[in-house]
């Protein structure tokens, strides 16, 4: 199948990907998934849990494998103390809840969380009830900033991603990721959207989201409205009951292609999504 791929799918970046040991299914652990990952065409990985860190898991796995920390009810959410390890064990992002956000949990039976059905978390809240940031994550935010980390949105929607991320940069954090921001379950709207890139936010581009959702809520469809100088990719593939990077990775990549050109493909797939991971 790779050699179906565009012939500048080299040397890519995958900034979303999952691997066993997992609490949901998953094609491999975190060795096979790099290399079915390599196999496609990419260079660099970053490994994502929902349960908590994969930076310890990323040293094990290879060069150019990185990892994270999700604050998620595992970690104890808001956890400043955890992000500091992360980060100085070599960790690259850090995700707001996913599994534990006020927003997945709202919208559990929504067809795009199918994946996750049977797997669920304590309640961690970002907001407070007046839709301002919760003080915990002041902190959190300044070890982000202090660290020059990636700071992904994980699960939150997309008017509470714009309160964070606001309050980020005002932190001083540099390099800021929305998470498969056309799910529909995260609510996007044009206000959001004209807010983040305001904030130089950059949108993650993914395959499982197109895998799962219609073709309104595609992750492509942000190439219509959304600089594409600021769009990065990051697959979310791994889940055992959906295609695998083999058969997933070739088509999609043409289609990002016929959308923006290959210049523009290449990019988004290369230089910029390297660039917002690492210093």
């Amino acid at each position: 199948m790779s050699g179906s791929r565009p012939g500048w799918a080299v040397d890519m970046t995958d900034l979303h990907c999952h691997a066993a040991p997992s609490l949901l299914p998953r094609h491999g652990d975190d060795r096979a998934t790099v290399a079915a990952e390599r196999d496609e065409g990419f260079g660099t990985v970053v490994l994502k849990a929902h349960e908590g860190s994969t930076v310890e898991r990323a040293s094990a796995a290879g060069d150019g494998v990185y990892g994270g920390i999700v604050l998620n009810s595992p970690v104890g959410g808001a956890n400043p103390d955890a992000v500091e390890v992360a980060a100085r064990l070599g960790g690259r992002v850090v995700w707001l809840p996913t599994v534990s956000a006020r927003t997945h949990k709202r919208g559990a039976s929504s067809p795009e969380l199918s994946v996750h059905r049977g797997f669920e978390l304590r309640q961690v809240d970002v907001l407070a009830d007046d839709g301002t940031l919760l003080a915990p994550w002041h902190d959190v935010l300044d070890v982000v900033a202090a660290h020059d980390l990636l700071l992904a949105s994980g699960h939150l929607s997309a008017d509470e991603t714009v309160v964070v991320f606001g309050e980020a940069r005002r932190r001083g954090v540099q390099r800021l990721m929305v998470n498969h921001p056309k799910m529909a379950f995260l609510g996007w709207n044009d206000e959001a959207a004209a807010t983040l890139q305001g904030l130089d936010a950059h949108l993650e581009l993914g395959i499982l989201p197109d895998l799962l959702g219609d073709a309104e809520h595609g992750s492509l469809t942000l190439t219509d409205s959304y600089p594409t100088s600021l769009l990065v990719f990051g697959g979310d593939l791994g889940h055992a009951h959906h295609e695998p990077p083999a058969v997933a990775v070739a088509p999609w990549l043409r289609a990002l292609e016929a959308r923006v050109g290959e210049k523009a493909a290449a990019a988004i797939m290369t230089d910029q999504s390297r660039s917002l991971l690492l210093p």
